[in-house]
């Protein structure tokens, strides 16, 4: 009987010692432990057709969120992070797929990104030729 009451005091002290730390980080705010785990990544996405945003009224609109994990509005939200984070974020990087044959038709079709990209404030503006061209760049950023 004594050697049982011995490990009853072990494994509850150790216990209490592992579970301790862990008790205070789970009554911290909600907002202080998240944020300081990564930086924010979280995209509003627009296209429209036309060639200015003065007069183009946007037709779809989807979210991105790439930070802690890829979700959102966007149908392929996981590539499209990955495509981000190929480029570290920056739009003006993604080029069109090789292998990827566009006409030469003009039917202008503008995108529009605005939100935070690892912590840092992004609005981007891009007019493509055409629908075609717009979907070839990023892989899957603009096929929405």
């Amino acid at each position: 009987m004594r050697n049982t009451a011995r490990w009853a005091t072990v494994i509850g002290l150790t216990a209490a010692a592992v579970c301790a730390p862990l008790a205070g980080a789970a009554l911290a705010a909600p907002g202080d432990a998240p944020s300081a785990l990564y930086a924010p990544s979280a995209l509003v996405l627009t296209v429209g057709h036309g060639d200015s945003t003065a007069t183009v009224t946007p037709e779809r609109a989807v979210t991105l969120t790439c930070a802690p994990g890829p979700s959102g509005s966007h149908p392929a939200a996981a590539s499209a992070c990955a495509d981000l984070n190929g480029v570290q974020g920056d739009l003006d990087a993604l080029t069109m797929r090789e292998g990827v044959f566009c006409t030469k038709q003009y039917d202008p079709v503008l995108v529009t990104v605005d939100g935070v990209w690892q912590g840092q404030r992004v609005s981007y503006e891009r007019v493509f030729s055409n629908a075609c061209v717009m979907s070839a760049h990023g892989s899957s950023v603009f096929a929405f």
